[in-house]
């Protein structure tokens, strides 16, 4: 986790992060939400927001059974669920609580190969097994189990792909892991890094895409694998990048995310001449701030998915916490939590306030703009 970490986060430019996130329990959610618009078929354009459940005390799965609220379980049939919500008009996805699960997830380490030895907590020494054992559980309606089986019925004849960085292939790990459980999957492609991939399951002609672009713009990166750069970052803020506009029309879904890597020191370009840059000390150049540069890409993104002509639900992931608290990984922070924040115990920090006020803003003005032509 470090390791990753040291590749995604720039030490100067997250002195105020202090929020957590565990990426396990985000993929149920992010699942979950697309579940919800698929059986429901009204939205073309959707809007994803991260919700962060660190932990902070030993939790054993014993102790959550009877801690487990009494609640009439949700059924897993979709249409009976789907029926019921839309009668309540009530369902709201992104408010809700985490609560005991004593069920369990899906896979472990142990039954899906495609969890990676860096990533692999249990093989590398976490004791504890308490935070596997947590669902969301939405306000004001039922939110069913994941149902691989039916996801896989639904998705025939379909793609998926999941673009962003490191966090966007973490969920394409997951639903890997729960979708294997009916179909293996066949790896058709990776790029060099083994970062972009490509599989098909070929029994529901089904493929899911991971494209690895960290800030979705055209961008020069200087870094090895393990995240040293021998040269500053150099975006260009007026131009995607074709790793994932060329294959946009091939896509039925799309799940987009951007977010942290826009803190790390970058030298900015626009019409090919350099603007500008974040933290660049000793350069001369306009200190522009990464806020700049986030709105510019953000408008960018939106504005091609609304203007693309092709009718891809795209989901918009808003950007993630940071994983520490009381400093960071280069300064003492740590991730010792075990169960979720309650409500109202952790505030988001300057740094998540300001890049959610621009993903908000500037996808409001694209939902605007998408309702004008009727996708709504």
């Amino acid at each position: 986790m470090v390791k990753e970490m040291r590749s995604d986060l720039n030490p100067f430019s997250l002195s105020k992060h202090n929020s957590v996130i565990i990426k396990f329990a985000v993929s149920f959610l992010l699942v979950g939400l697309a579940f919800r618009l698929l059986i429901s078929g009204s939205f073309r354009f959707s809007s994803v927001v991260e919700t962060s459940i660190p932990a902070n005390e030993e939790t054993k799965p014993e102790s959550l059974m009877a801690s487990l609220p009494a609640e009439e379980p949700a059924s897993n049939d979709f249409e009976a669920n789907k029926s019921q919500n839309s009668q309540s008009g009530k369902c709201d996805l992104f408010t809700g609580e985490w609560i005991p699960d004593p069920s369990g997830p899906f896979y472990t380490n142990q039954s899906c190969l495609q969890i990676e030895g860096h990533q692999n907590c249990m093989k590398n020494g976490r004791p504890d097994s308490g935070y596997l054992y947590w669902r969301w559980s939405p306000r004001g309606c039922r939110l069913p189990k994941f149902n691989p089986k039916n996801f896989l019925h639904l998705m025939r004849n379909k793609s998926w792909a999941f673009i962003g960085d490191s966090i966007s292939r973490n969920h394409v790990q997951s639903l890997l892991c729960i979708l294997s459980q009916v179909e293996q999957a066949v790896e058709t492609y990776h790029d060099e890094e083994y970062r972009s991939k490509i599989w098909h399951f070929p029994t529901h002609n089904f493929t899911l895409s991971v494209i690895w672009t960290p800030f979705l713009i055209r961008a020069d990166i200087f870094e090895d694998m393990n995240g040293v750069s021998s040269s500053e970052i150099q975006l260009h803020l007026d131009e995607l990048d074709k790793k994932w506009t060329d294959q946009y029309r091939n896509f039925d879904y799309a799940i987009v995310a951007g977010g942290k890597w826009f803190l790390k020191t970058a030298i900015y370009h626009e019409n090919n001449v350099v603007t500008g840059c974040h933290y660049c000390p000793g350069k001369n150049l306009t200190e522009l701030g990464f806020d700049y540069a986030y709105r510019k890409a953000m408008q960018l993104i939106f504005n091609f998915i609304t203007s693309s002509g092709h009718k891809t639900l795209a989901f918009f992931r808003t950007t993630t916490p940071d994983h520490f608290e009381n400093g960071e990984w280069f300064s003492g922070g740590t991730c010792n939590r075990k169960v979720p924040f309650k409500e109202g115990e952790v505030n988001m920090t300057d740094v998540d306030t300001m890049m959610r006020n621009i993903e908000l803003e500037e996808f409001a003005k694209a939902a605007a703009y998408d309702l004008k032509k009727g996708w709504f």
